[in-house]
């Protein structure tokens, strides 16, 4: 069958541009190697418990009605309403270090307070820093990179707050170890601070589930079991795709979310190539089921980003797990009107990919178990004692993270460099999500709207 547009992938920014290409009648399918949808932003369901394989929060929350932002884009370009999300906002999160915590609503002058009140030295330069920040267009597609640290540092002096300004954004979105490009540090800057945290009440599911409902009543296809094993390509222009049992689909256009090196190896796979490379920015996650609300337990933050070393490391640790700093999420701890089904706490740390890439299974096994102790413990800094409530548990490492996403090593943020105008060097292919540049929920899927607007609906 042929065409319009073949999408590798339905993660959010797939299933979002086959939607926004389906309503303006083009002929879409979504091609998936596994037999879920969402990639990293998946869900699955263990021992008749329902998880999420990536969401903590999704960044950018408004309120529902609010005429401006990407969240209130976002529904627009999908023809989506507000409660099609149904996100309810954090109650509040912060960023804990030896000698500082901040907190933060999605109110930001709140955080602005914070900063005032522990950094009073710095408070001016951190305003001419936000000057910087909303006089920079980071949506430009044919933006030139430079260093965040490099413009953070022209504003602010202080090596402790620049690394707390950091440490969420960089958690959140980087693929660059200690330093991000600076319209990413824009990008997750206003999502994070800005906009701030929501998340449904179901989990990630409701806005899947839901995206695909409306892809497929616009006449879009997705096929499950049907991974690419090759991208054909004649005359350096993209023709077809090949699936892993021999199928060929041709197609006008081919957009991959698989990632920069993971799709230019399907171009003509039997001849080598210079390759763009992989990130290696990875983690693994502990999920802590409870049989009480953390709050119960003294625990009401949303999100608490912490580091407990002289200064933040962000890259690539020697250990399998860097257990100096990390993410606690508490899913209860949004605004909702009753009470999830179970408590949950999540503690997310970086991770050595080859480690836990190359362990035989029986050794995978045992070991993530003990890495989940070590990090539990490690947390325990910042959070109250849950152990004693905990009533399940599963761990995911970069070996999961390859398997639901195909990234290499995997990296959760894709490649360092960015495709940022989504172009390749063969034509008709075009790349969306991670390594198009754009993160974060929200940003992954006007990611795929981006990609479809500019180069697809012509």
């Amino acid at each position: 069958m042929h065409y319009n547009t073949v999408i590798i992938g339905a993660g959010m920014s797939g299933l979002s541009a086959g939607v926004r290409l389906a309503y303006y009648e083009k002929s879409v399918c979504i091609l998936e190697r596994h037999t879920t949808i969402g990639g990293l932003n998946s869900f699955y369901r263990l021992r008749k418990r329902n998880y999420d394989v990536g969401l903590h929060a999704v960044t950018n929350y408004a309120a529902p009605g609010t005429k401006v932002g990407p969240l209130s884009k976002l529904l627009r370009q999908l023809r989506m309403k507000w409660e099609d999300f149904d996100l309810r906002p954090q109650l509040h999160s912060s960023i804990a270090f030896p000698d500082c915590k901040l907190q933060f609503t999605n109110d930001f002058a709140f955080f602005l307070d914070q900063v005032a009140t522990f950094f009073p030295a710095q408070i001016n330069g951190f305003k001419k820093l936000l000057a910087a920040i909303d006089g920079h267009d980071a949506l430009n597609l044919e933006r030139s990179s430079a260093s965040a640290r490099g413009v953070v540092q022209e504003h602010i002096s202080d090596p402790l707050l620049i690394d707390m300004i950091f440490c969420p954004l960089m958690f959140y979105g980087s693929a660059t170890p200690r330093d991000m490009d600076f319209s990413q540090f824009v990008i997750m800057f206003k999502s994070i601070f800005y906009e701030g945290f929501g998340r449904p009440f179901d989990g990630i599911r409701l806005i899947l589930k839901r995206l695909v409902k409306h892809f497929k009543s616009l006449g879009g296809h997705l096929k499950l079991r049907a991974g690419v094993s090759e991208i054909v390509q004649r005359n350096g222009e993209a023709k077809a795709v090949v699936l892993d049992d021999g199928t060929e689909i041709t197609a006008d256009n081919v957009l991959s979310s698989a990632g920069a090196a993971e799709t230019m190896r399907l171009v003509d796979p039997g001849r080598p190539a210079v390759q763009p490379v992989a990130g290696d920015i990875s983690f693994v996650e502990s999920i802590s089921v409870l049989d009480c609300e953390p709050a119960s337990l003294g625990h009401n933050e949303t999100i608490v980003f912490y580091n407990d070393a002289d200064t933040f490391n962000y890259e690539r640790p020697q250990d399998p797990v860097d257990l100096r700093s990390g993410i606690i999420c508490s899913p209860n701890n949004f605004d909702y009107s009753r009470p999830l089904e179970d408590g949950r706490i999540r503690i997310t740390a970086l991770a050595e990919p080859d480690y836990w890439l190359q362990l035989p299974e029986d050794e995978y096994q045992q070991l993530k178990m003990k890495w989940n102790d070590r990090i539990i413990e490690s947390a325990l800094r910042h959070i109250p004692d849950f152990r004693a409530h905990v009533v399940d548990t599963d761990v995911f490492t970069p070996r999961t993270i390859r398997r639901f996403t195909g990234h290499d090593n995997g990296c959760v943020y894709g490649a360092p460099e960015k495709f940022v105008n989504g172009q390749t060097s063969v034509r008709n292919l075009y790349l969306c999500g991670t390594d198009q540049g754009f993160l974060g929920i929200v940003g992954a899927m006007l990611s795929g709207i981006t990609i479809a607007n500019r180069y697809l609906l012509k």
